[in-house]
């Protein structure tokens, strides 16, 4: 089933051999699904199918076209079955709710492995749903496998401050948790032909017993943040740079391609840039059609949040730096002079496009 060191030999107490099954459980506001579900619905189909049981995908919400079309959507990207889950409680996203909810959907339906996206719900779900089944949850994992000798979830992710990587498996306990970044994962090829079952349930809500109330809605696109997670191009700084001045530099070649700027972790904390631009470990989990990273070694923090961009330009003066390791083209020079001269050169390629077009 996988290339993996075979995991420990682990007896599998009868009862929980009822649990089988992998599933999502749907991110969706207003009528929007999160793509890092699609992503980690791809990546349950591959763990299904060395497990030979099916994909489940969890929805929740007001019932609704919208919700309707997500459970479509679902089937797409390579679910089996879904569990829709409608009460006018749900519309909106709170803890107390959706985590009663989804510990009673568990118990009933037993599922062996379930994914959630480590977004700031997903997170916050998460911890909630694995505290009340008393279950493990493996964090912001960065590769998902099968174990062969014992069908236990392989849950990677970087430990001691980033420096290392570790395999966690939940041996005792099911379901088995983890989460994962938005962009980790490939997203899956989309097949709208695809049809499945759909499980229909309306818990029994009463408004009245919530706490928390939604008092407003300010989605993402509303927020005067950096979307690092789903930029196309992103230009990167690091150390290398200097001095804050310096970073002018990277703007001037990202407003040129029409990219997103990120930093490593020390330009935040010495306060160059927000936080809301840092990639890395601690900051944001980035797949990019280009990365271009200036004056960054690329230490093991930084590389577990951009290593899957799909093309990786790397600038450093030091020809030994760990990030030529992985990039996909290196540029061994000081980025304050070949930063200057790809805008330069991007700035006349693209106009010499406009004016073929």
């Amino acid at each position: 089933m996988s290339d993996k060191p075979q995991g420990r030999r682990f007896q599998l107490p009868e009862h929980l051999k009822a649990y089988q099954g992998v599933w999502v459980i749907v991110e969706q506001e207003r009528g929007q699904a999160h793509s890092v579900s699609w992503e980690l619905v791809g990546e349950a189909r591959k763990l299904a199918d060395k497990l030979g049981v099916e994909v489940g995908a969890v929805v929740l919400g007001a019932d609704s076209p919208d919700l309707n079309r997500i459970c479509g959507e679902a089937f797409g990207f390579g679910a089996d079955v879904v569990y829709k889950v409608t009460d006018p409680v749900l519309a909106d996203y709170r803890t107390e709710p959706y985590a009663r909810v989804m510990t009673d959907v568990v118990n009933a339906h037993k599922p062996e492995i379930v994914l959630l996206g480590a977004t700031t719900l997903g997170r916050d779900l998460a911890g909630a749903i694995a505290t009340t089944l008393q279950t493990g949850l493996t964090a912001d994992c960065t590769e998902l496998d099968i174990y062969a000798e014992n069908r236990s979830l392989a849950a990677t992710r970087p430990t001691f401050g980033g420096t290392l990587l570790c395999t966690i498996q939940t041996l005792a306990f099911r379901p088995q948790m983890a989460t994962v970044r938005p962009r980790v994962m490939a997203m899956p090829d989309r097949d709208e032909t695809r049809i499945g079952r759909v499980v229909e349930i309306t818990p029994a809500l009463a408004e009245e017993d919530v706490v928390t109330k939604v008092l407003r809605f300010i989605p993402d696109s509303a927020q005067n943040e950096a979307q690092l997670a789903f930029a196309d191009i992103i230009v990167a700084a690091g150390k290398g740079l200097g001095k804050p001045e310096n970073l002018g530099l990277v703007w001037d070649l990202a407003k040129v391609l029409g990219a997103e700027v990120g930093v490593t972790r020390p330009l935040v904390q010495a306060g160059w840039a927000t936080f809301d631009r840092q990639v890395g470990q601690t900051g944001k989990t980035v797949r990019p059609k280009l990365y271009i990273a200036a004056g960054i070694s690329g230490a093991i923090q930084h590389r577990v949040g951009m290593e899957k961009a799909d093309l990786i330009l790397a600038i450093n003066t030091d020809p030994n730096a760990p990030i030529f390791d992985f990039a996909h083209h290196a540029i061994v020079g000081d980025a304050l002079q070949v930063l200057p001269a790809l805008t330069e050169a991007f700035a006349k390629r693209l106009q010499v496009n406009r004016l073929a077009s």
